[in-house]
């Protein structure tokens, strides 16, 4: 995938994550492409490791889901640290 795939791609991928994690409110179109892109690279490599041998993106339902889940993982991993500075 070329770099504008990875923006449109990351883009809707952080956009569906942020609506399940519900944070959406509070993230802008700029913070759900950089989710989704994280989120992409962070879910194809616990993909690699769970089920062995690399993972490539492409424009699929699987690859979107994955990258959904990384982006899940990563939201959630940002929201327990921030709730930890605030105490």
């Amino acid at each position: 995938m070329g770099p504008i795939s990875w923006i449109i791609f990351g883009g809707l991928a952080g956009w569906v994550a942020s609506l399940i994690a519900g944070t959406n409110n509070r993230q802008g179109c700029l913070l759900n492409i950089i989710v989704g892109i994280v989120g992409a690279l962070i879910g194809g490599a616990l993909y690699g490791f769970f089920v062995g041998g690399a993972f490539t993106f492409g424009w699929n339902p699987v690859s979107f889901v994955v990258a959904v889940i990384g982006a899940l993982i990563l939201l959630a991993i940002v929201g327990a640290a921030r709730g930890n500075q605030r105490r």
